[in-house]
């Protein structure tokens, strides 16, 4: 028998957001594991961050999309969440599919965290069960939250209230990776104790590259035939990456001093990092690149690019850059990413990466492990550069061992999810019976 789940995302295609692709990918292969998925977004054409239509194109076929009323951040910009913007309107759809019965299970992803108390609000009005799936943490001690009356400081403080509020009678807590969703649970042990809790990468869709292939389109931001070595970081640069990206920028100086004629070739680009999604200005990477100085060898793009141009350009460099976090639970989907692309990754991550093994199973690139205090050292990283750039030449992709890369898939994800779902349900309906 088909279920239905009202999967409720802030963000879906056409966004160019990363939080926008969990939906995207789990309503692709729902239905293969009994679950027929309503995706429940607000409306694209209030979105801030520029569309990409192409993304639409990789949305399944037929699939029930519901844009729910989204406030317009002009001609008054009173807030920019989408959560926020959203929310009402989604909580309407989603009254309408509960009051007709035509929803079965609610499963909000965040971000945006201001959407996770939707699923609590059905739940407690039409007896739905609910559950939140945490693509990052919600409540984060990010830099600044301890200055009072400071962004941060406000945001922090707020996520503290709602998230266990919003958890509070969940029947399914779902994340990218334990470490999403640890400190929630240690906060809210009575929420560890009744909820389903199941964990699953984003993961790889072949699919989306098969798409990119039929383009032809040729990269703007490099030209491959121009004899240098391209490597490209594509994705937000999270505060706790930024320690990660000044070691990443030494081993650069380190490598112009011991072989100038490999670092004289090394372009490296970065795309998507800047303040805000959208701002030409917002440089984050190069002012950081010129200080250490090797800003020759580094070009930043700060506002991000479309996806699927994102994942031409990886396809099309010489090699994918993936730079983590001195938080542990932290594994970047750009990885998934750069092994798909079939060209090699280099990699700095922490050590307790779920991405670490991965790559190194899959023989897919170099990777270097750090720790919440130590950085590899500058020369290591210089070293394990120019290893890289030596062996790029001779890198083929069809010797790379896929073998265990299907349980990393966006297919076994959903089935993972799925499972997930089932035990919810059961356990919700057998707590109904008299």
């Amino acid at each position: 028998m088909t279920r239905r789940v009202a999967l409720v995302s802030g963000h879906f295609p056409p966004s160019n957001l990363v939080g926008a692709h969990r939906a995207r990918l789990w309503s692709r292969y729902l239905p293969e594991f009994g679950w027929e998925p309503i995706v429940v977004t607000g409306d694209p054409a209030k979105y801030e961050e520029r569309p990409d239509p192409d993304l639409e194109r990789l949305v399944a076929p037929g699939l029930r999309v519901i844009h729910a009323p989204t406030l317009s951040t002009r001609p008054i910009r009173l807030v920019g969440d989408i959560g926020v913007r959203a929310f009402w309107g989604c909580y309407r759809v989603l009254a309408r599919l509960a009051a007709a019965r035509d929803v079965d299970f609610v499963l909000v992803t965040i971000p945006s965290n201001f959407l996770g108390p939707v699923g609590r609000l059905i739940h407690r009005r039409y007896g739905v069960p609910f559950g939140i799936d945490y693509q990052d943490p919600w409540v984060n001690r990010w830099p600044g939250v301890d200055r009072p009356f400071t962004r941060a400081w406000g945001s922090y403080r707020l996520a503290c209230l709602l998230e266990p509020w919003a958890v509070r009678d969940a029947a399914l807590i779902t994340g990218m990776a334990p470490g999403y969703v640890a400190g929630m649970l240690e906060r809210n042990p009575a929420v560890a104790s009744h909820a389903v809790v199941a964990f699953m990468p984003m993961g790889t869709a072949p699919e989306d590259f098969e798409l990119v292939g039929t383009l032809h389109r040729p990269p703007f931001l490099f030209d491959p035939g121009d004899g240098n070595f391209h490597m490209i970081y594509a994705g937000a640069l999270l505060p706790a990456g930024v320690v990660v990206l000044d070691a990443f920028l030494a081993g650069l100086r380190a490598l112009r001093d011991s072989a100038p004629a490999i670092a004289a070739r090394l372009r490296v680009h970065f795309v998507g990092t800047g303040t805000s999604p959208d701002d030409p200005q917002g440089y984050r990477v190069l002012p950081r690149a010129k200080q250490a100085g090797v800003g020759e060898m580094v070009s930043e793009h700060p506002h991000r690019i479309g996806y699927v141009d994102t994942l031409n350009h990886l396809e099309r460099s010489n090699a994918v850059l993936v730079l983590g976090s001195t938080e542990a639970h932290y594994t970047p989907s750009k990885v998934f990413q750069g092994m798909l692309s079939r060209r090699p990754v280099f990699a700095m991550l922490h050590v307790e990466s779920t991405a670490v093994e991965m790559i190194r199973t899959a023989r897919a690139g170099r990777v270097m492990t750090l720790t919440e205090t130590a950085m590899p050292d500058p020369a290591a990283v210089a070293r394990e550069i120019r290893a890289l750039s030596e062996e790029a030449t001779a890198y083929d992709a069809r010797f790379v061992d896929t073998s265990g890369f299907e349980a990393y898939s966006a297919r076994e994800s959903t089935r993972t999810l799925a499972g997930a779902l089932d035990l919810a349900l059961e356990r919700q309906q057998g707590t109904r019976r008299p």
